[in-house]
């Protein structure tokens, strides 16, 4: 997507069918699965509530985390970092870049339920985009008055909360546009049958963001990207922000230990944003994180866009 207009740049889904040979392809091959299936986004969602806690002034980049010494317990549940590894009085920017998830259950807690819901709503989270293609589905959200203290708590680094990617990508266009999220459309214009030609203008959806939020979450992205665990496949000399995602998997009543679902989101250049990017690997079998397996295919990608756009590299 241009995170400026709104635009959507390309869509690739495999496995796909050939149109002509479809009777050969099984029905759940049609489905475009940007916009019309949903999954829980796992650590790429974690930008989104911390951009809403440093926008409502609950946090800055460099507040320590007081419970990040080691699990939480809520509600009679245990959550840990993905890797088991804690850092006791993390800053923020590093719970972004460790991909904390106590660190982001403080972050939830100290954002609360009224405001997190207030957040969500106005990132778009729960409501149809208005995308102009045919499928786009609409994930059921939970009503405020069902949540409970681990639901705040799980939403917080992206589980137990269900999306489409078309929602994500949307909703990440505020970060990269000044705090603005805009209305994705395919069609850049029409031509009418007497020659009269239409421009789809850009459409602004809401401001969920302060400007000055969206700048600091974006730094801390690039933190993330230059210094995390996806820092192997970055492309040199670019300063890109992104964010990596590994998210379980429910399955009857419970998360599935072994399959994931992998995904990268970003943006670059992060000063000025030509491009916004999502890539989903549902359950990768090479590794089962983001970083290693998502990441260096959004990087790839954003390596030939970058050439494509004769975009230099500024470091």
């Amino acid at each position: 997507m241009n995170p400026k207009s709104g635009a959507i740049l390309a869509i690739s889904a495999f496995p796909t069918f050939d149109p002509g040979t479809y009777k050969d392809y099984t029905d759940d091959l049609y489905r475009n699965p940007f916009i019309s299936d949903t999954y829980e986004p796992g650590s790429t969602f974690k930008p989104l509530i911390m951009a809403s806690a440093i926008d409502a002034g609950i946090v800055k980049p460099d507040t320590k985390c007081p419970i990040c010494a080691g699990p939480v317990e809520i509600g009679g549940y245990e959550i840990r970092t993905w890797n088991n590894k804690y850092n006791a009085n993390e800053t923020m920017t590093d719970v972004i870049k460790h991909s904390d998830n106590t660190g982001m259950v403080y972050v939830g807690k100290s954002l609360g339920l009224n405001r997190m819901v207030s957040y969500l709503d106005k990132f778009g989270i729960g409501e149809m985009t208005g995308i102009d293609l045919q499928g786009e589905v609409l994930p059921n959200v939970r009503a405020k008055e069902d949540w409970y203290p681990i639901d705040l708590a799980t939403a917080s680094f992206g589980q137990g909360i269900v999306l489409t990617p078309i929602q994500l990508l949307t909703a990440f266009s505020a970060i990269a546009n000044d705090g603005k999220r805009m209305e994705p459309h395919v069609v850049a214009k029409i031509q009418t049958s007497d020659g009269e030609t239409v421009e789809i203008q850009p459409k602004i959806l809401s401001n969920p963001i302060s400007e000055r939020a969206s700048k600091i979450i974006t730094e801390m992205m690039v933190n993330a990207v230059d210094n995390g665990e996806a820092k192997f496949a970055k492309p040199k000399g670019y300063r890109i922000a992104g964010k990596t995602g590994t998210a379980q998997i429910p399955v009857a009543g419970h998360y599935d230990a072994n399959k994931t679902i992998a995904s990268f989101i970003g943006f670059a250049p992060a000063d000025d944003p030509k491009f916004l990017m999502l890539v989903i690997i549902d359950r990768p079998t090479t590794s089962i994180y983001g970083a290693e397996t998502a990441a260096p295919i959004f990087f790839q990608v954003a390596k030939n866009i970058l050439t494509y756009y004769g975009i230099p590299p500024t470091n």
